[in-house]
This record gives structure tokens, C-alpha cells and sequence, in this order.
């Protein structure tokens, strides 16, 4: 990649572009604040002069990567580029602490979302980031917004973005490699999962969902260090919540460590009449001391000393007698989080027998003109900003990127934290061959979700290895969702194991025996655990070596509570299997709330994720050992099954018996649909399309269609979204072997009116109206549902077998 370099003329475009675009006007009003101490170094205080420059170092990298971005380059579409200076210059101190004299290369850390470029400025010091990139922020093929583990061209461990969603990775991370320590005893060692988050993450219900969940509060490799700013994007955070927050994870068996305040601030404290000034700094309220922050240097002892009663404030002014203006602006903001030698005390306390958060006192913007502004969240610094950064870090904006000498303390700080940070890949294990089907039959009726569970009892008998990488998890649904049978035969996994209180119940059916040999995790009722842990399940191989074959099951109507961990964690490379089941308006006796409608439609809009709803036992065999052999591909990906409870024929399916129709029926199967129809296509008046659990209703529709003289195809299909996807692949060079599925199922040459039929939305395959251009009737759930039967509750939607049958009459004679 071409480095790209800025000049001084392009400088002053880019300046006058800032000064004119009227989107950009509240960043530069933040010059009209009263000057601050900002014109030297403030970022870090340590007795390492060599490690305070590193950080200093890291504070200069990561804002003029922002301002590159911004300033720096040719921006046509005149949209904003953006960045986040301020919460990068929160997080300098605490990161630099911790990549250059904590961590170890068997530690794995999460960066807060607006903090990806302080993580870019120290991977460039440690020698893992091209200089080219460093102009590359936000742009395409460059360094991405947020730390991204598939987009990055550096080393990071977790994607982050969706606040807290990432901060709660390391936990789920370190509870798989719990799980693989047990089962695979060759697994690599690992060190401490580590979360750096914003204390605005804390309000997301994510968080709490995983800091309160049984098994964590046995990883004592779990480490969060909160960059306590207390700003969020819009407010300043109230004073209560902190307390509160420390309360919860002390509630929640967590160790809580604070680092609040620097060296200086703690001598001063120490002095006579020091009490009186920590006094009043602890029970300062949070805007009082941003406001404070923002004040001129001459301002602030007058703020200090203000609402004192008469003896406290002689005994503090006679204590800040000693500091000049300046010096006392600078002490107020000697906080925890900035001073490295607290930072590194602090992390010495760290508890390993259990998890720990430590509450790092920061200030937004710290080392920066913005500091401690209360709207600095998307500012930029100007040009002359810059300059004066510039020359407070020993830099040139005509040289941004200059490196350490060699041969001074800062380079060889960096050079020893390389190689003590650099990691040997982890050899790969293979996943045994996927079988392509079973020996076994299956019931002559029977549901799918049913058939899930006889599924995993018949894959530990077929392909005992290849079950051996399977590990199931659920949010306390295990035995509704049918993973009874596969629990009895395989366990349940726990950290500590404990005593099984009815072992000797004989009248139990369910045996839950936990402990370290179990392949079942089981979560309390939580959604965004479970397919965050599923998640980082599915990240083993690429971490570790170790793959695993991830199958999480919940309610298909609480997909949606999962949906935003599922994308991120699929986005973020965790490949696995979720099983939504049951679902539909089938399950009509438990009312509307657990009819799901959506789910087919939005899992089909998901990338690089295959969403199945099989009809048949047969083809959920057939599906599932394809989503398995997918996600044990490194370059697969993952899969969504939408199963029901609905008790189907399985001799509708009418799956051939010779060996040669068999594999091309299951060929068919697993490109997405196939026909059912005992005529051939040309002939049909009119064609059916089901999908899933409403198949014998479709089936039945095209028998009434025949008493009454049309002539109805059928077509059952297994994955709208692969359907979907040789849709748009039929007409390109470079089409999959599978996208000419729609011409077998619809022939261009023989065009017939279409109605489609789904226990879901009938969005899902409206766009199959687009393979022929056909006229087409869909059909499907389309507003809230009600406690009923299957049958009643299908008439009540409009799909029923009258229903279907219908609508293809009136398709049928337009025709």
C-alpha cells in the first residue's frame, strides 16, 4: 500500500475544507474554551521517564491516525470521516501500562470500540503495523473504525464495536478455553482474558446478563479494567452510578480494585491538611469537576476552595499555597488511570482465584486541547491543536510517524515488549470427516426438533470422533429444545462439577451429571450469553487449534433478543450451529408471544450465515451434517435451523430408495429445495411453495387442486436463503455449482403462477416471483397470533390447505 504523506499546502486545504463544512462546526467552537495546561506532556506520570515518553508517544500516534484521516487525505464525498481522539486519549496511560510491562503472549485483550486507535499506535511501535497503514484509518482496506479481528491487518484478539458485546467476549473466550482445557488436554495454556471497556459500556444489559451468570465468577482469569471517564457520547455520568457499579460486581463475587488517584495527587494527600483536599475531591460531584477541568488555570483554586465551610477552606488554601496556578490544574488532574506506576501497582493486587474489574479514574481527552469537554466525543483537533501536540510529544506534523532512536530506553522498552508479546501459531487439529448420511431410519412421524435430538444420539454412534467437537449450549431450554438424549449420554460441563442430588431418583429421565467430561454448557435465561458463548466456542480453532463444533438451541421466538451478539459475533469469525426451536404459529397453543414471524426472513439477511428450516427428518439430517462440515471448514461459516414440534408424515417426503436418486435428492436438499411433485414441471398449472413445518397443508392443497382438476407442483423448500443466494448468483461467470437449483425447481421454459406458504412471514419468498417473472400469492403470518390450535390458528392466518388451495384457483384461472 502506497504510504500517503501530507504536505503544507494539503494541510490547509484540508483546514479550510474543516473551517467551511458547516457538519464540522461544533468541533472547532471547542476553541473557544479557556486555555488549559495542554501545551506539554500530561498523559502519563511514572518514575519511567522512558515509559512515560511511549505513552506520550502512543497519545500523539493515535490522534494524528485520526486526524489523517479527517485532514489528511482527499475526502469527494464530503461526508465526515470521524474518529474518536478523546476516548483514544482516555485509554493511552492504561494501555501503554499494560502492553509494555503487564502483558504476556498468552493473554488476550478486548479494546473499547472508540479506542482501535491507540491499539493501531502500539501494535506500529512493537513493529506488527506498517507505517503505510498508520494514513489508513477508516478507509477502505485500511484500519478499520473498531478493532476487527477479520478486518484488521494487525493483531487483535476481539472484534469490538457493539458496546458491550465486546467487553463480554474475554469471558465467554476464557469459559471455552475452560472447556477445551478439559476435553483436549493438548489445548495450548492460555493467560488472562482481559476487557478494556468505557464505563458508559456498563449501561447495557449485555454486561450484567454475563458478570451475573453462575460460572463466571470462577474465572479468575478474567480481568476488566473500566476507562472510568465518566462521559458518555451526550452526558456526564452521575456520581451515583459509580458507587452503584462498584456495588453490583462486589454483589456478583467479583473483585473490585480502584486506581483513582496518581502519585502527586496521593502525596498531597499525605501532607498536612490532605485530608481535607481528598475530602473534597471524593465528594465532588462529576460535573463539578469536569467543569473544573475546563476552567482557566487562575479559576481553579477559587472552584476548590467555593461551598467549603470557613475552617476547611483556610485549612485546604493553605495546602494549595504551594502550587501555582498551573501546577495545581495540573495536579486536579492527576488521576489513577493516567499515572503508570499506580496503574502497574494496581494490576499487582489482581486476584487470579476470581474475576476482577478495576475502576480506572480517567479524563476524557486527557493530553489534549478537548479535555474534559463535556460534547468532545466526535471532536477533531484543529491545525494549530495539532501543532501544539506536536511539540508537547517531541514531534513533527511533517514526520507524524517517526519511530524511537535506536538504541534509547523508549526503543528498547518497545523491542523487549515485542518479544515478550510475539506468539508461535498454534498447530491445527482436523476435524474428522463429516459423514454424508446415516444408516439409520427415522420415524414414520415425528417432528424436527424431535429429530434433533435422536440427530446427536445417532452422530456419537456414526462418527464418535467427529462428536467428540460438538458441544451443545442452551439458555436453561436444553431438555424443551430435545437435547435430553444427547445430555444422558454426554453430560454436563462445569467449571467446579457438582453433586447430584437424584442420581438415585429412578423415576427421572433427565440425568444431569455435571462436571469437567460434560459437552453440554448450560447458561441461565439469558440469549445474549448463549450466542456470544457459542461465539468464542466457534473461535477455538483459529485461537488455540482445538475446533469445535458449537449447536446452541433457544426459543426461535427469542431469536430476536439475540439477534445484535449473534451478527457481531458472527462478524467477528465465530462460527457456529443455533437452533431455533419451536417456532411458528404451530406452536399455537402457547400463544402469541412464543409464535415467532420474523426469524426466516431476518436470518436470511445475515451474512456469511446459511438458515435452514427442513421440513423433514430426512432432510434435517442431511442439512445439519452439511452446517457442521461448514463450520469446520476455516474459510465456512454458520448456520440457523428453524425446527418444529409439529409431529409431519415423513412418507410426504417420498425420499427414493435407489442409491442414485437418493444422493441426487440430497443434493437437491442442500442446494435448497426440491420437488415433490409425481409430474414433471412442465406440466404443473400452478406451483406450490412450502417451507418447514406447513409442508403437509401444502402437500394436501395440491391433492384438493387435483380433485378439482388443476394440476398443482410442489416444491419443498429446505433454505430459503440459499435460494435467495443462487438467485443472485444465476447470472454471473463465476456462479457456484449449486445456483442452478432454480432452474431445476422453476424451468425458465415453462413458467406457472406461484404460491408461496410459510409459518413466518411471508416476506421470506416473495422474491421467488423473481426467478420467472411468475404471478405469485404469498402467504404467511402477518400480524400477532393467539392461543389456539395448529389448525385453527392456520385458518386464522391464511394457511391452511383451503387457504393455499385458493389462492392457486384464483392464480390458476387468471392463468
Amino acid at each position: 500500500m502506497t504510504e500517503q504523506r501530507r504536505d503544507d499546502a494539503g494541510r490547509r486545504d484540508g483546514d479550510a475544507a474543516h473551517r467551511e463544512d458547516p457538519a464540522r462546526q461544533f468541533e472547532t467552537s471547542i476553541q473557544a474554551d479557556p486555555p488549559t495546561t495542554n501545551s506539554r506532556p500530561l498523559t502519563a506520570s511514572s518514575g519511567d521517564d522512558a515509559l512515560s515518553e511511549i505513552s506520550q508517544r502512543v497519545l500523539w500516534l493515535a490522534t494524528a491516525m485520526i486526524d489523517a484521516a479527517n485532514r489528511g487525505r482527499p475526502n469527494p464525498d464530503g461526508v465526515k470521516v470521524g474518529g474518536h481522539q478523546a476516548s483514544s486519549a482516555s485509554m493511552t496511560g492504561i494501555m501503554t501500562a499494560l502492553w509494555f510491562s503487564e502483558l504476556t503472549a498468552l493473554d488476550r485483550v478486548s479494546v473499547k470500540p472508540h479506542a482501535s486507535p491507540v491499539l493501531h499506535a502500539i501494535n506500529y511501535l512493537l513493529g506488527e503495523l506498517d507505517e503505510s497503514y498508520l494514513t489508513t484509518l477508516r478507509s477502505l482496506g485500511g484500519l478499520q473504525p473498531y478493532p476487527s479481528r477479520a478486518k484488521d491487518p494487525d493483531t487483535v484478539d476481539f472484534s469490538t464495536g457493539s458496546v458491550g458485546i465486546g467487553a463480554t467476549a474475554p469471558i465467554w473466550a476464557a469459559l471455552a478455553h475452560r472447556y477445551l482445557s478439559d476435553r483436549f488436554p493438548e489445548t495450548p495454556p492460555a493467560g488472562r482474558f482481559i476487557s478494556l471497556l468505557g464505563d458508559a459500556e456498563m449501561d447495557e444489559g449485555a454486561v450484567w446478563e454475563a458478570i451475573i451468570d453462575p460460572e463466571v465468577r470462577q474465572l479468575g482469569e478474567v480481568v476488566w479494567i473500566v476507562d472510568l471517564n465518566r462521559q458518555s457520547l451526550d452526558r456526564v455520568i452521575p456520581d451515583t452510578q459509580i458507587r452503584r457499579l462498584r456495588g453490583m460486581f462486589a454483589a456478583a463475587d467479583w473483585q473490585v480494585l480502584a486506581c483513582t488517584w496518581g502519585r502527586r495527587l496521593q502525596t498531597a494527600f499525605a501532607a498536612e491538611g490532605g485530608d481535607v483536599f481528598e475530602a473534597r475531591m471524593r465528594r465532588m460531584p462529576n460535573e463539578e469537576y469536569q467543569r473544573i477541568l475546563r476552567a482557566h488555570p487562575e479559576e481553579v483554586r477559587r472552584r476548590l476552595l467555593s461551598g467549603m465551610t470557613e475552617g476547611d477552606a483556610t485549612v485546604l488554601d493553605r495546602l494549595l499555597a504551594a502550587y501555582g496556578d498551573l501546577d495545581l490544574a495540573e495536579l486536579v488532574r492527576d488521576l489513577g488511570g493516567h499515572d503508570l506506576d499506580e496503574l502497574q501497582s494496581t494490576f499487582a493486587q489482581i486476584d487470579d482465584t476470581r474475576p476482577t474489574v478495576i475502576f480506572a479514574y480517567t479524563i476524557k481527552g486527557r493530553g489534549l486541547a478537548l479535555e474534559g469537554h463535556p460534547s468532545n466525543h466526535a471532536a477533531q483537533l484543529t491545525l494549530e491543536q495539532m501543532q501544539e501536540l506536536a511539540v508537547a510529544s517531541g514531534m513533527s506534523l511533517d514526520e507524524p510517524w517517526r519511530r524511537f532512536p535506536e538504541g534509547s530506553a523508549a526503543a528498547q522498552i518497545c523491542a523487549d515488549a515485542a518479544a515478550r508479546l510475539r506468539r508461535d501459531p498454534s498447530p491445527a487439529v482436523a476435524v474428522p470427516p463429516v459423514p454424508c448420511e446415516f444408516e439409520w431410519r427415522h420415524k414414520a412421524v415425528t417432528s424436527t426438533q424431535a429429530t434433533l435430538g435422536h440427530f446427536l444420539s445417532d452422530l456419537r454412534r456414526a462418527a464418535p470422533e467427529l462428536a467428540e467437537r460438538v458441544v451443545t449450549a442452551s439458555p436453561d431450554v436444553a431438555s424443551s429444545t430435545n437435547l435430553g438424549g444427547w445430555i444422558n449420554k454426554t453430560g454436563v460441563w462445569s467449571l467446579a462439577g457438582r453433586h447430584d442430588w437424584f442420581a438415585d431418583d429412578r423415576e427421572r429421565l433427565l440425568k444431569w451429571h455435571e462436571n469437567a467430561r460434560g459437552q453440554h454448557i448450560e447458561l441461565g435465561i439469558a440469549e445474549v450469553n448463549l450466542v456470544s458463548l457459542a461465539a468464542e466456542l466457534g473461535l477455538t480453532g483459529s485461537r488455540w487449534g482445538q475446533p469445535l463444533i458449537p449447536i446452541a438451541t433457544l426459543y426461535d421466538p427469542f431469536i430476536g433478543r439475540a439477534l445484535e451478539p449473534w451478527t457481531f459475533g458472527l462478524y467477528a469469525g465465530g462460527r457456529s450451529i443455533v437452533v431455533g426451536t419451536p417456532s411458528g404459529v404451530t406452536l399455537a397453543p402457547e400463544g402469541g408471544a412464543h409464535q415467532s414471524i420474523g426469524t426466516p426472513s431476518i436470518t436470511l439477511e445475515i451474512p456469511e450465515l446459511t438458515s435452514w428450516e427442513p421440513a423433514f427428518a430426512q432432510d434435517l439430517e442431511w442439512t445439519m451434517l452439511e452446517a457442521i462440515r461448514d463450520v469446520a471448514d476455516p474459510a465456512g461459516g454458520s448456520a440457523y435451523f428453524r425446527l418444529s414440534t409439529r409431529p409431519v408424515d415423513q412418507s410426504l417426503a417420498r425420499v427414493p430408495e435407489d442409491a442414485l436418486l437418493r444422493e441426487r435428492r440430497r443434493e437437491e436438499v442442500l442446494a435448497g429445495g426440491y420437488r415433490l411433485s409425481e409430474h414433471p414441471a412442465p406440466e404443473d398449472e400452478v406451483t406450490l411453495v412450502g417451507v418447514g413445518a406447513i409442508m403437509p397443508e401444502v402437500c394436501a392443497a395440491a391433492d384438493r387442486l387435483a380433485g378439482l382438476g388443476v394440476r398443482a407442483g410442489v416444491v419443498c423448500a429446505t433454505s430459503p436463503s440459499l435460494l435467495f443466494r443462487a438467485l443472485r448468483e444465476r447470472d454471473r461467470v463465476a456462479a457456484s455449482a449449486r445456483s442452478g437449483i432454480l432452474q431445476r425447481l422453476f424451468p425458465s421454459e415453462h413458467p406457472a403462477p406461484l404460491v408461496t406458504a410459510v409459518d413466518a412471514h411471508p416476506h421470506t419468498l416473495a422474491f421467488l416471483a423473481g426467478v420467472r417473472g411468475d404471478r405469485t400469492r404469498t402467504l404467511g403470518v402477518t400480524h400477532f397470533g393467539q392461543g389456539a390450535s395448529a389448525s385453527d390458528a392456520y385458518r386464522l392466518h391464511g394457511i391452511d390447505t383451503e387457504s393455499i388451495a385458493a389462492a392457486a384457483l384464483d392464480l390458476a384461472g387468471a392463468a
